[in-house]
């Protein structure tokens, strides 16, 4: 089978001027070295395409694949990392990961929170703002959580995210607003533990990976997955298996992570985060749909090895359900 394989690479965008925060979701060359070589692994015959933009340019010149492995993350627009889906859909070339449609709903937050909610699944109370005067609608309880609606790898979260005042809100949401120039969503802040929950599979098929409880180190902002936290985790902070079967608390975050996942009709792979609230119960925070593939910095393979599954494997997984998908 021919793969192709799409991605975004931090020093390409870094050539054109972007900055190191700017390119922060996307990768670096040891991720895309390690996916080509599972995937050559396992059997399939890989072709490196790159960006969006290099995938315009092969699928011009007559370029076809039986099957792209896309982890494109996109620059521009609330839809960015839609675009390489919906070209590939244009086409009629199958990719791994959920679609066009998907991908844009979850990299929405606030749309998230709105199509699970209405499933049932519990999530915090939040509004969605574009101007700081409209913070005097808001009735959430202070302490809050401010965050970019459609940013990733915790981009635009600091300990300034957690507000817990009007005064401490407004800053907080001015300083996003012009950073990101896309609104803010606003949520109540929730004390409890953290959890990031890896999904593989489609629809019915979709089981619980396993769960990672995150957990700050002394020397690491307090009380939120910041920036920095997430961009320095291997020193900053502790990733704990923990196991439904012993602990009630995450069961029922696997639960919930999984409706979500099929709600959201998310494909082959992901991760849901969840947070507890004032009374020890977990509630939806976000869902990823185009999870991190690093070896050993990202958050799914970090939880594959956890639970003593290879990264060929992992990959191997991906790829069976994206088979599947494309045969059924």
């Amino acid at each position: 089978m021919r793969v192709g394989l799409t991605y975004d690479l931090r020093s390409e965008y870094r050539a054109l001027g972007f900055d190191e925060h700017a390119t922060a979701e996307f990768d670096h060359p040891e991720t895309i070295d390690a996916l080509e070589a599972a995937l050559r692994k396992l059997g399939y015959d890989v072709q490196r395409i790159g960006h969006c933009k290099a995938l315009v340019q092969r699928l011009a010149s007559g370029d076809r694949w039986d099957l792209v492995f896309n982890i494109c993350e996109g620059m521009f627009g609330l839809g960015r990392e839609a675009q390489v889906p919906a070209l590939l859909d244009a086409y009629q070339i199958p990719y791994t990961f959920a679609d066009a449609l998907m991908m844009s709903v979850c990299l929405h937050k606030e749309i998230t929170k709105t199509l699970v909610a209405k499933a049932g699944i519990p999530t915090p109370q939040s509004i969605l703002i574009d101007r700081v005067e409209q913070l005097a609608q808001s009735n959430l309880k202070y302490p809050v959580f401010a965050k970019p609606v459609a940013q990733g790898t915790s981009k635009g979260i600091s300990p300034a995210s957690r507000a817990a005042s009007l005064s401490e809100l407004k800053q907080a949401c001015d300083s996003l607003i012009q950073q990101f120039r896309e609104p803010v969503i606003i949520e109540q802040y929730l004390p409890g533990r953290e959890f990031t929950v890896g999904i593989l599979g489609t629809g019915n098929a979709a089981s619980v990976l396993g769960t990672l409880e995150i957990a700050m180190r002394e020397d690491a902002d307090q009380h939120v997955y910041t920036y920095r936290n997430k961009e320095e985790c291997e020193s900053l902070i502790d990733y704990r298996l923990v196991l439904a079967t012993s602990d009630p608390v995450v069961a029922t975050a696997e639960s919930l992570a999984l409706q979500a996942y099929r709600v959201l009709n998310c494909c082959d792979a992901g991760r849901v985060d969840l947070r507890c609230n004032t009374v020890g119960e977990p509630e939806l925070i976000e869902v990823n749909p185009l999870a991190g593939l690093h070896p050993t910095h990202s958050d799914l393979p970090m939880l594959a090895t956890a639970v003593g599954m290879p990264y060929v494997e992992l990959i191997r997984r991906i790829m069976d359900s994206a088979k599947a998908r494309v045969t059924s």
